[in-house]
């Protein structure tokens, strides 16, 4: 076999070095001013992102400020109608006296209660009458006119000022048979209070306390409605181009411009109440401190860059001392590439440990078993990533190969491990594992005996189903004519009701029978297309009131909600016998998780798991054994028919338990079932 021959590779020339210097410092400097533009955009983003979200909030608390007043006045004045007609009932039966308008009054937290007759003047009072000189500020004549002369029944008078007294109300009037007028009146000054509160002005004042907001009005073509601070001019909406477009267009713009000798970033948008424009708001931003991260993304790029220069001057003056070292070792690493290539490729993994049982040599099949990188366990003690009784006596045992069983990733595995050991040039002793994943064969051979059992138990059903279902209908029918047909001389209710039981243990007997040859005659897979996600969200919709019961979490990660292509109703079947089984392992409360992976050759991988008090080794091989159950009250058939099922489709189902940590279900499902 003939050696291909060493390349003798040549040195660079120094004015090549330096033509690469300069087109690299070329590339650096080009590349800082990208990033300057770069991020003055990403600012300039930025704010107008901060000004149109502050401006929504404003445009929102705005309405509804707005619309908690209008509210809280309706509510207002359906209180005061209730109220003035529930006395409109007692004057009208003639029960009202100036005492009881008073009690109802301080009850209700009314200001005042008046009954005042068509001619203008006061029947009734929940006061006692005011000492006052002259006429009061509104004639009562006059203003309930419209109830007085028959052209109202309801009267909202609204705010007004206090009669004889200083101070506003609020108040309402209701017509009487007699035309007499019902008026109601509340003491407005505390809502004209939270009027004030939640008014424009406050919420103006109270956003313009923040630092870097210059400025906030709502503005009309007619000048300033509100606004922050001392601002008492703005340009006209008329007069800007910029402000017309965007009251035309009812859009959030932005600009930069000068207020006051200041550069500010101003932000607009048209502000609406009822569809009814109002004005338009106006937010101006200091621009501040866009000039001074421009200001320090200059310094950090003028720095950067410098840095950069005298890094490449290093890493060339290093390539180049390097270069020699690099052409010595080129033969020794192409020689260790194929070695590594080979290790890389096998397809089992391989570990190489050293004495102090550290991790050297990691390949990718063994990334795939421990589903960890090579980087993360290099260097590290073999005993972190096997755990278990029978992988810490691994490395002790004499055995040079043998059969484990390991947690993996909170998976069990079995594997097959050959070992054996050399020593390097170091006088160090090293130890091989070679290591083959067992886990899907021994599923498959489990799920091959569990099928021989199963057709082994279905040909007994089918034959002894035949033999004892003919004999037993005869009983039934004999016993039922006996019961319908017979009177025995004595005993009669007693000889009857072992009649009917008789004929009761009979049916039972058909159901166990009937169970059986659910097994000698499965009925057959009739695939339909569906979406997994639904298929779940049903079981959800199904399962949650008792999840609810028994105070249970229900989590779904569904990795992959495509179509699948299976028999609907029996793969509905599995899911509810596992979910219910998770449920019955979960009295009190828990957590059941569904989980559902893509898997390479259009495979799907769905665990069903619980938290419950999981299963004993020894029961947990014969879990899939028909009549086999735990349960006071089980029939043991129920994981039978779902083995069955999923073993129709094309699928494996396995379990993995431990005491005290729950219970996995897993299947592996291919996303059409084939029929054959």
């Amino acid at each position: 076999m003939k050696t291909k021959p060493i390349t003798k590779k040549l040195f660079l020339q120094p004015g090549s070095l330096i033509l690469i210097f300069l087109v690299l410092a070329s590339l650096m400097f080009s590349s800082a001013i990208v990033e300057l533009n770069q991020s003055k955009k990403e600012l300039m983003d930025l704010m107008e992102e901060q000004a149109h979200t502050l401006l929504e909030t404003v445009l929102i608390s705005s309405n509804n400020a707005l619309l908690t007043y209008e509210h809280l006045e309706i509510f207002l004045e359906e209180r005061l109608l209730n109220n003035a007609s529930f006395i409109r009932y007692f004057y009208e039966n003639n029960k009202i006296t100036n005492a009881f308008l008073e009690k109802f009054a301080r009850e209700n937290n009314i200001y005042r209660i008046n009954i005042i007759g068509p001619d203008g003047k006061k029947k009734y009072r929940s006061h006692q009458p005011i000492d006052h000189e002259g006429t009061g500020k509104t004639n009562p004549r006059q203003l309930l006119k419209p109830l007085f002369d028959g052209i109202q029944d309801t009267l909202i008078i609204g705010y007004k000022q206090a009669n004889y007294e200083h101070g506003m109300r609020y108040a309402v009037a209701l017509a009487a048979n007699d035309r007499s007028a019902i008026v109601i009146n509340l003491n407005a000054e505390e809502l004209l209070d939270f009027r004030r509160q939640i008014g424009f002005g406050s919420l103006l004042k109270q956003l313009a306390a923040n630092p870097g907001i210059v400025y906030i009005a709502l503005q009309d073509s007619s000048g300033i409605i509100a606004a922050s601070g001392n601002i008492k001019e703005l340009d006209r909406i008329e007069d800007s181009h910029f402000l017309s477009q965007a009251m035309r267009d009812s859009s959030f713009q932005m600009q930069l411009k000068k207020f006051k000798k200041l550069e500010i970033f101003e932000a607009v948008h048209p502000f609406y109440y009822d569809e009814i424009p109002v004005g338009l708001f106006r937010l101006g931003l200091s621009a501040e401190p866009l000039n001074k991260i421009k200001t320090r993304i200059y310094r950090r790029i003028g720095l950067i860059s410098l840095i950069l220069i005298v890094i490449g001057f290093i890493i060339f003056t290093f390539i180049l001392i390097r270069q020699n070292y690099g052409l010595l070792q080129r033969q020794y690493q192409v020689v260790e590439t194929y070695s590594g290539n080979i290790i890389q490729s096998v397809s089992d993994a391989i570990v190489v440990i050293d004495e102090e049982k550290r991790i050297k040599i990691f390949n990718q099949a063994a990334e795939e078993i421990f589903q960890i990188t090579e980087q993360e366990v290099i260097g590290n003690v073999f005993a972190k990533i096997l755990t278990g009784q029978d992988c810490e006596t691994l490395l002790l045992s004499s055995i040079s190969m043998e059969q484990i069983e390991c947690k993996i990733q909170n998976h069990r595995k079995t594997l097959l491990v050959s070992k054996t050991t050399f020593t390097d040039e170091d006088e160090s002793e090293n130890t091989v594992l070679v290591i083959r994943d067992l886990t899907e064969q021994k599923k498959l051979e489990a799920q091959i005996q569990r099928k021989e059992r199963l057709s082994a138990m279905g040909e007994l059903a089918s034959g002894v189903a035949h033999e004892i279902r003919n004999p037993l209908n005869a009983i039934g029918t004999i016993v039922q004519q006996l019961d319908k047909d017979f009177e025995p001389a004595n005993n009669n209710d007693e000889y009857h009701q072992l009649a009917r039981l008789v004929v009761k243990e009979v049916r039972r007997i058909n159901e166990t029978i009937q169970d059986f040859l659910r097994f000698s005659r499965p009925e057959p897979i009739l695939p339909e297309t569906f979406l997994l996600d639904e298929f779940f969200n049903y079981l959800r919709q199904q399962y949650q009131p008792m999840l609810d019961e028994h105070q249970i979490q229900l989590s779904m990660q569904l990795k992959w909600k495509g179509e699948v292509n299976w028999d609907r109703r029996q793969m509905q079947q599995v899911f509810m016998n596992l979910i219910q089984n998770a449920i019955d392992a979960m009295p009190e409360s828990g957590k059941l998780s569904i989980t559902v992976e893509n898997l390479e050759g259009d495979e799907l991988e769905i665990s069903v798991a619980d938290t419950g008090a999981g299963i004993s080794e020894n029961i947990r091989s014969n879990i899939f054994n028909i009549y086999f159950t735990t349960k006071a009250k089980g029939t043991g058939i129920g994981l039978s028919i779902v083995q069955r099922i999923v073993y129709e489709h094309g699928g494996v189902i396995s379990v993995e338990s431990e005491e005290g940590e729950g219970t996995a279900f897993i299947l592996r499902m291919p996303r059409a079932v084939e029929i054959n």
